[in-house]
């Protein structure tokens, strides 16, 4: 099974932030720069559309050694193999974590998101791989945000790798790393770059 190691950068892929890039060159940039994990975030294609990209960005991962994983769908993720699937909120009431345990296998990945110390409490028990926790920062992909007052708390408690993610960039990563945090996820800091594989590596010299 695939192991998520300290001080990965992870980065959440979705198009439509991408100033007109495709999701593989995007993929592309970032596996260049360093990227750790890669996910497939893309809403608005429809399910054939997301298992062919999917299986173009899995084999790119697989062999780039990078963590591939799946947003919202287990089946998807099984079907293309995928390294794993990630799971919003809303998503767990449609794939609670032991179905999709059942789904993905015991060496499938399952990522959730919180937004909460009680919810990341609650995923924290679960048969989980990975926990992001924010929006921590203001974000265009969330209308509100947590900030950081609870990372220390977070960390403290955690049992697994935890991902800080939402409106994270140069400007503020330090902020956290000087808390502890060790994981950073993020979207628009990478995708919205003049240059993907610079920018990746700028932001991975901090972990």
């Amino acid at each position: 099974m695939e192991k998520i190691k300290n001080n990965s950068l992870y980065l959440v892929i979705s198009e439509e932030y991408g100033r007109g890039r495709s999701a593989l060159d995007i993929a592309r940039g970032s596996i260049a720069g360093g990227v750790d994990i890669i996910q497939m975030r893309e809403k608005d294609k429809p399910r054939e559309a997301l298992i062919s990209l999917g299986r173009e960005l899995a084999d790119m991962c697989r062999k780039n050694g990078v963590i591939f994983i799946v947003n919202d769908d287990p089946e998807i993720a099984k079907e293309i193999a995928a390294s794993g699937v990630h799971l919003g909120q809303g998503d767990l009431k449609l794939f609670p974590v032991k179905s999709t345990r059942k789904i993905v296998g015991k060496d499938g990945m399952i990522g959730v998101s919180t937004h909460s110390i009680e919810q990341f409490e609650a995923a924290n028990d679960e048969d989980v791989d990975y926990i992001a926790f924010g929006p921590i920062f203001p974000t265009l992909t969330k209308n509100y945000c947590i900030g950081a007052n609870d990372v220390a708390k977070v960390l403290k408690a955690a049992k697994k790798p935890v991902f800080f993610i939402g409106g994270i960039d140069l400007s503020n990563i330090g902020e956290l790393v000087k808390k502890g945090a060790r994981n950073i996820a993020v979207i628009r800091a990478i995708l919205e770059a003049d240059d993907i594989k610079l920018k990746t590596e700028e932001i991975k010299r901090w972990l």
